[in-house]
This record gives C-alpha cells, sequence and structure tokens, in this order.
C-alpha cells in the first residue's frame, strides 16, 4: 500500500470514528470496534467454535465467491463484498489461483509461464499505471475493501485441479507458499484454505508443504483444508500441525444419487457429529453444500435445482450438530456468470448481479443471529431432547446450553421434547422463522416429562421451524 493511499484511509478512519463518537445512539464498545478494525480470529477455548482475538463469539457466515480475483473488476469486488456485509456474511471463499495459467479480468497473469514458483510482481501499485499494477496488486485491492467491510477471505492458494493434474511438483508449493507467506504476513482477514475441492489422500506431501509453510509464515491466520465432495479434512489431515479446523464439503448429491463408500448424502450434520468428537478437538463446519440454483447431483442440467429450502436444512442441521458456522453457496455467484445469453457450468444462466438476492442469499443470517442471541461458547448438539428422531428429511437437530434449546424442523413435524433438559422448573416456548427471522411465542410450559409442539403450517418439506425453549 503506497503513502497516500495510508494516508487517506488514516485521515477517513479518524472522521468516521469522530462522527461515531458524536452519535449517542452507537455504544462505546461498537466504536471501540471500529477503531481497532479487522480481528485476529482463534479458536475458542473450547475448542469447538470460533472467537476474536479479544475473546468474543466469532460465527462463520461464509460464501463461495471462488472466481473474485479472476472474474471481477474493482468495482464490481466493492459491489459484490457491500451485498455480503449487508446480507451479514462475514467470510468469502475464493481461489486466489483456479489454475496455473490464472489471470485476473485486466489481463494480468499470477504466474510467468505457468510456473508457480515464479509469481508476477511488478514495482508499484498504481491502477492508472498497467506497468505497475499486476495480479497481486488487485488481490491486495480485494483484501483492502474485504476489510473495509469486516469480511475475512477464505483463500485457496491453488485450486486442487492443478495438483492431481501434475501441473505443479514439491518444489513449486514450497516456492509459491513461501511467497505467498511473505507477502501477506502483515493483514488478518485472511483465512488459508489449503487443497481445494481435491481428494485429501492424493498429493498429501505437497498438501502438507504448503499448510505447514502458510502457518509457519503466517501464524496468526488459520489454516485448513478444503477437500473434495462429500469429503472432509479430517480424513486425512485431522491430526496435521498446521490444519487449525475441520472442513467438509457435503456436495451436491440426493440421497438417491449417493452410490460410494463413506458418504452421507444430504446428512451433511453427520460430518459434524464425526468431527466433534475427534480429539484433538477442533472447529468443523461444511464449507460447501449444494448450492442455490444448481442442479441436484450436479452435473446433469434437467435435473431439478437445489433451493432456499434446502440451504437452510443445510445450515440448522450442521450447526446444531455442533459447527462452528456454515458457508452458502449460490451457482451463478460461485463462477460470477457474466451478463450474456450462453449458459455456463452446470447450467448457469443467470448474471451473478441478479443472482445477490436470490431467496437463500438473503436468508443465511436469520441463523447467525439466531445463534448469537444466547451464551455461544456453552452451546452442545444434543438429540437427546428429541423422543421423536427421524431420517432423511424427517430427522430433527436439536442442539443447547444451559438456559436455552433449539430444535430444528425442516418439514413442520410436530416435535416430542424431552424435557428438564435445560435449568428450570418453567420454560418459555416458541417458534422461529429461518426464513426471516421473525418469533412467535407459545407459552409458558412445566420442564418435565415430554411434550409436544406442533409447528405452524402444514407438514410439507421446506415448512421449516426453530423451536426455542428457555429456562424462565
Amino acid at each position: 500500500m503506497n503513502n497516500k493511499r495510508k494516508l487517506f484511509r488514516i485521515l477517513t478512519l479518524a472522521g468516521f470514528v469522530a462522527i461515531m463518537i458524536s452519535c449517542k445512539e452507537v455504544k462505546k464498545d461498537q466504536v471501540e470496534a471500529e477503531i481497532v478494525g479487522m480481528s485476529k480470529l482463534e479458536v475458542s477455548d473450547n475448542k469447538h467454535y470460533f472467537q476474536t482475538e479479544d475473546g468474543k463469539p466469532f460465527f462463520w457466515l461464509g460464501d463461495t465467491g471462488w472466481l473474485t480475483f479472476k472474474k471481477l473488476n474493482r468495482d464490481e469486488i466493492k459491489k459484490y463484498f457491500a451485498d455480503r456485509k449487508e446480507k451479514g456474511y462475514n467470510v468469502i471463499q475464493i481461489m486466489t489461483m483456479h489454475s496455473e495459467e490464472m489471470a485476473n479480468v485486466y489481463g494480468d497473469s499470477a504466474v510467468v509461464n505457468k510456473d508457480l514458483s515464479k509469481p508476477l510482481v511488478t514495482e508499484g501499485n498504481n491502477f492508472e499505471n498497467p506497468e505497475e499494477y499486476d495480479f497481486w496488486d488487485h488481490v491486495d485491492y480485494a483484501l483492502d475493501v474485504a476489510e473495509e467491510n469486516n469480511l475475512y477471505l477464505g483463500m485457496v492458494p491453488i485450486w486442487g485441479t492443478s495438483v492431481k493434474g501434475g501441473k505443479v511438483n514439491l518444489e513449486q508449493a514450497k516456492a509459491y507458499a513461501t511467497f505467498l507467506g511473505d507477502r501477506f504476513k502483515d493483514r488478518k482477514n485472511i483465512i488459508w484454505l489449503n487443497g481445494g475441492d481435491t481428494p485429501g489422500e492424493e498429493n498429501t506431501e505437497i498438501w502438507n508443504a504448503i499448510g505447514s509453510i502458510l502457518k509457519s509464515k503466517n501464524p496468526d491466520c488459520l489454516v485448513t483444508f478444503h477437500p473434495f465432495g462429500r469429503t472432509d479434512s479430517s480424513d486425512n489431515y485431522h491430526n496435521a500441525s498446521w490444519l487449525d479446523f475441520n472442513m467438509f464439503q457435503s456436495g451436491h448429491r440426493r440421497y438417491d444419487q449417493e452410490t460410494e463408500g463413506k458418504m452421507y448424502a444430504q446428512d451433511n450434520y453427520k460430518y459434524v457429529q464425526v468431527d466433534f468428537n475427534l480429539k484433538p478437538t477442533k472447529p468443523t463446519l461444511d464449507g460447501e453444500p449444494s448450492y442455490e440454483g444448481i442442479p441436484q447431483g450436479l452435473h446433469d442440467t434437467l435435473q431439478p435445482l437445489w433451493n432456499d429450502n434446502d440451504l437452510r436444512r443445510y445450515a440448522y442441521w450442521s450447526v446444531f450438530a455442533g459447527g462452528a458456522g456454515f458457508t452458502y453457496g449460490n451457482n451463478h455467484i460461485m463462477q460470477m456468470h457474466e451478463n450474456h445469453t450462453k449458459p455456463e457450468a452446470y447450467g448457469s444462466k443467470k448474471y451473478w448481479v441478479d443472482a445477490l438476492n436470490d431467496p437463500g442469499a438473503g436468508q443465511m443470517k436469520y441463523i447467525k443471529d439466531l445463534i448469537l442471541q444466547y451464551p455461544y461458547f456453552e452451546r452442545v448438539p444434543d438429540n437427546s431432547l428429541i423422543a421423536n428422531q427421524g431420517e432423511k428429511y424427517d430427522y430433527l437437530a436439536a442442539t443447547r446450553g444451559e438456559n436455552y434449546a433449539f430444535i430444528y424442523t425442516y418439514n413442520g413435524r410436530i416435535i416430542f421434547v424431552n424435557m428438564g433438559k435445560i435449568k428450570g422448573t418453567e420454560v418459555d416456548a416458541s417458534w422461529y422463522n429461518p426464513k426471516n427471522g421473525e418469533t412467535t411465542k407459545i407459552g409458558t410450559f412445566k420442564n418435565e416429562g415430554i411434550r409436544d409442539f406442533d409447528p405452524l403450517g402444514d407438514q410439507v418439506d421446506g415448512n421449516d421451524w426453530v423451536l426455542i425453549l428457555t429456562s424462565k
């Protein structure tokens, strides 16, 4: 960052703080948060969740903007990040390099002659002078805009396809990871997503080298592994010293499309259940579920599309199982589909800007809002609350703290609750609507025996509700 840009940001920040302090309605701790800026992220003391460096809860709410560095110009990056901040997201997952021949929208290549050991870096960072402004300056710009919007970028160093295809050797990977670690060592808003949609059991020497170098160069940045569809980082790297938390990709298949191995199809909560009980304890989350607007099964564009109902189900199932957050995905946004009539991958025909307001994109903030309303670090999964557990779409997910409990139904089934799992002789009950965040009071009940709660509306897939019980 040049001196003029630094001075501008300092003056702008000073003016902003003065305005904020003069506003009587803004709390002191909120002003201080703005002054401090981005906080370093840490694993919480109980090792299941995330927190900021000052100990405040951090609920990961991510979006998959994979091709941001490749396809978006500076104004589009501003538009995308501002929209995601407004909708409550705090992490954007991006491919730093989509392939070894990666170049951005301005024609700037990331490396010389497709060689990861030779990043293409020029002197200066003046956008008006193409001889100065390079691919890596564009990444810096995106990180600056992300910081202005309080967003962390989950950056995949190199997408797994290049490594799997033999286009990257061990020495190139080491040199490239060293460059990344040195280039971004002072950034607080990077989370490294090693791997990139790739089988964890393949090319382990390369992935371990990249992870180890990034962790040693950037010890304050969280590092994980983004695995192949329907697999989990814990399958191969749970005990790696560089892996701070687990990430799984629950994938895009229906129950009837799952045919092989240890795969849970749509039951993404099962990955969390496995990871939650592993030692050493590490956070885990679904880093890539079925995308809104993508064909079920992924490749056959004649199949029905996953929709907002499905994304809510994946979110509440995995978080209530003990997940440290959730990543939303959208077919058109993840590939930044441009405004033309030619379909892109997976049948995408919608301009990415139009997809920003797809229903599921705006509904994800309500799970974050709900979780953060209650004591965060004491929350545990507890399906012993449920007396009538079901399977597939009838599955009920439950989580609780000492004085509260949540139970999620995807299709409006009657919930039979084993009472007495939280404190108090009585509890207040209410329904929480995952579509709009509205709460409807039910009443007060004795905290004993088995009690049934009948959600509003008919029993049908997508009529989802959260039953909230709080100690009285």
